[in-house]
């Protein structure tokens, strides 16, 4: 697969026109010297990428991570709690593998989203120009990775990893690219999409073959006219680079979960969730949502870690079919106590099995991983054991991406409904993710910065993160 656009014109930029320019040069640099420019020193890309967990429907702050167990039985955790690796710092009891890594997590404890409804806040909302965040990225890296073709900005939904699931359902466009062209939308595996359509070369792999060929020899005979002036020291690997990025094989390759370590798949896989406490007794569970989120959520993770280290800088992964975290006690969605087993042990495990990754496999700095819903849930609990929308309180997990470790920022009321101090919002959240991609020193430097994305950097980030 390939994908590379004029982000100027907004345009594809095809293969003939990209043999054309590697074959004709640009200013006298082939395809590996312009490989080798994105390297500049100018450069406000820091390297690193982000990995959004939306938890679509509301996570319970209350039985996450903020838990209160001496608040009255109206409103007290359900479930009970359990000590962390932080002294003093509790969890709910359904996330005891978090509560073994929490001096590796930054856990807010004072964020709002603001929002009571469902729909696809904070990953796309006012606070982000009505655009999906990785937008932003996009239209400052371009919409594919100049070393591997990746593209840079891409949504997982459990189809991506397994056939027995249904197909993506969120509420709202997780695609909106706001005041952006189109050709910043994210790329979604499996959706048949524009820009996947894009990425698909009409041609026979012998013509492609031969023509790929012809391209490095010309490449070839280029570069090695300006070797003896230490330009292109890296010369080879910039070739073998370029080739990389004709195929197309990051995003495919990164797709493939049997080229990863089969222990390493195994630590992520969920599927010992899947089906179980009698979740077909509401609409949700008989329409097989909750296994859809429980079976997959490991390997969603897994390919998101695998995109990043190919070239990717942001990820959605939306797990949570129709709103899964949702959990009224209604005859479409199941109480707190039976909701946290269907979708809470599932997440505690897979997020907990990336930190161990990302940790063995040094990528702890250079992957953020964002964990959040729309909103959080009522304080009180309901007649019928579950919790409803929450505007003013919600759940908010990061780790990793070299903000620190062992933080809990902020403090809520005694009943967990509001910030108690350090309020922080979408627009903290949102400039945090983009500072971790991007460094706004040099981009105020350069004067095609879209106003947007300055906009959203300039705003205060989430206090007390590194």
């Amino acid at each position: 697969m390939l994908n590379i656009y004029d982000t100027d014109a907004c345009l594809p930029l095809h293969r003939r026109k990209l043999l054309e320019i590697g074959t004709l040069g640009l200013g006298g640099l082939s395809l590996p010297g312009i490989l080798a420019a994105k390297s500049d020193a100018t450069n406000p890309l820091k390297g690193k990428s982000v990995i959004f967990l939306f938890q679509q429907g509301g996570p319970s702050q209350l039985e996450t991570f903020d838990p209160k167990p001496d608040a009255p039985s109206a409103i007290r955790t359900i479930g009970g709690t359990i000590p962390t690796s932080i002294p003093g710092i509790h969890f709910g009891a359904t996330m005891f593998q978090l509560a073994k890594l929490a001096h590796k997590l930054a856990i807010v404890r004072s964020f709002s989203t603001g929002n009571a409804g469902h729909n696809i806040q904070p990953v796309v909302s006012p606070a982000s120009k009505d655009a999906n965040i990785g937008c932003h990225f996009a239209r400052i890296a371009g919409t594919s990775h100049p070393l591997t073709g990746t593209p840079t900005n891409a949504i997982l939904y459990p189809a991506a990893v397994s056939k027995e699931v249904p197909g993506p359902s969120a509420r709202g466009d997780l695609k909106s690219t706001g005041p952006f062209s189109k050709s910043y939308q994210p790329f979604v595996p499996g959706s048949g999409g524009k820009l996947q359509q894009d990425m698909q070369l009409q041609l026979s792999r012998e013509r492609f073959l031969h023509d790929r060929s012809a391209l490095l020899s010309k490449l070839d005979q280029a570069n090695r006219a300006t070797e003896s002036n230490g330009e292109f020291q890296n010369l080879d690997d910039l070739n073998q680079q370029a080739v990389q990025l004709l195929l197309g094989g990051g995003v495919s390759n990164a797709l493939d979960l049997s080229q990863e370590d089969p222990r390493t798949v195994a630590l992520y896989d969920t599927a010992k969730y899947h089906g179980k406490r009698n979740w077909h007794k509401t609409n949700r569970g008989r329409a097989g949502l909750y296994n859809a989120q429980a079976s997959t959520i490991g390997k969603l993770l897994l390919t998101a870690r695998r995109l990043c280290e190919a070239g990717c800088g942001f990820v959605t992964i939306h797990a949570s079919y129709a709103g899964v975290w949702d959990m009224h006690a209604d005859g479409n969605n199941l109480n707190m106590v039976d909701g946290m087993r269907a979708v809470g042990q599932s997440f505690d495990h897979a997020v907990a099995a990336f930190i161990q990754d990302t940790q063995s496999r040094g990528l702890q700095d250079d992957i953020l991983l964002v964990c959040c819903g729309e909103m959080g849930r009522t304080p009180r609990i309901n007649k019928g054991g579950g919790r409803d929308h929450w505007a003013k309180l919600a759940p908010l997990l990061l780790y990793g991406g070299g903000i620190g470790e062992g933080k809990v920022i902020g403090q809520s009321d005694k009943q967990g409904g509001e910030p108690a101090d350090t309020p922080c919002g979408p627009g903290h959240l949102i400039s945090t993710i983009l500072r971790t991609l991007l460094d706004p020193g040099k981009l105020r430097l350069d004067p095609s910065t879209p106003a947007e994305v300055s906009e959203l950097l300039n705003h205060p980030t989430i206090p007390g993160l590194g």
